[in-house]
């Protein structure tokens, strides 16, 4: 069964904005201001755009862009910041593909919950 893409948050450097997906209200607040952290903080150190996005498979993805004629955009700081939000936030990003599996796809996670 293959699911739609779903946007859980971004910022955008160029607009100076911030975009939650109002789908996830239910998530505690603390998460939503750590979401918003991260997002904010990526785009004031690399620029561009951030996108936290939940592919058709429900796995959540880190997406960064910038535009054409944005020369201060720093590609390879975008990357290696994108890898530190992994590395350093790995539980954070689980849990939020768990939530999206259990409250948004309605899945059974019993099984991995048991491992």
């Amino acid at each position: 069964m293959s699911q739609e893409r779903v946007v859980l948050c971004g910022a955008n450097a160029y607009d100076k904005k911030y975009y939650f997906n109002e789908q996830f209200k239910a998530m505690p607040q603390s998460i939503q201001d750590e979401l918003h952290i991260i997002c904010v903080l990526f785009t004031e150190e690399v620029g561009g755009i951030i996108t936290l996005v939940f592919d058709e498979e429900g796995v959540l993805q880190i997406e960064t862009q910038a535009d054409a004629d944005d020369f201060y955009y720093d590609d390879i700081g975008s990357a290696l910041l994108v890898k530190e939000i992994q590395r350093k936030r790995q539980e954070l990003l689980e849990s939020l593909n768990l939530f999206y599996r259990v409250f948004i796809l309605k899945e059974d996670v019993s099984g991995l919950l048991e491992e």
